[in-house]
């Protein structure tokens, strides 16, 4: 199983259904990881040093802080960024 973190900025019904409908789902939120309010390269190196691909709708920044951890060298986690904003669902 993949191990997964939603950040703050994940669309809570897409980790409460996540939760709700997937048998042994391993995710885990920001906030129950004490990283609610972090930078977003503090979000992804707590996902890149606990091996979770990180799920974000932050297209905005989250995208910059990854590409500023590469080009430092620094370990990174996978993530998937998603515009999706809180619309009909």
């Amino acid at each position: 199983m993949i191990a997964l973190l939603a950040d703050e900025d994940f669309n809570a019904r897409i980790t409460r259904g996540l939760i709700r409908r997937v048998r042994d789902c391993n995710l885990q939120t920001s906030d129950k990881v004490g990283l609610s309010g972090q930078s977003d390269s503090i979000v992804l190196s707590w996902a890149a040093s606990n091996s979770r691909v990180l799920l974000t709708h932050d297209v905005n920044t989250m995208i910059d802080a990854a590409l500023e951890r590469v080009r430092t060298c620094q370990p990174n986690s996978r993530f998937s960024a998603s515009g999706y904003r809180y619309g009909n669902f």
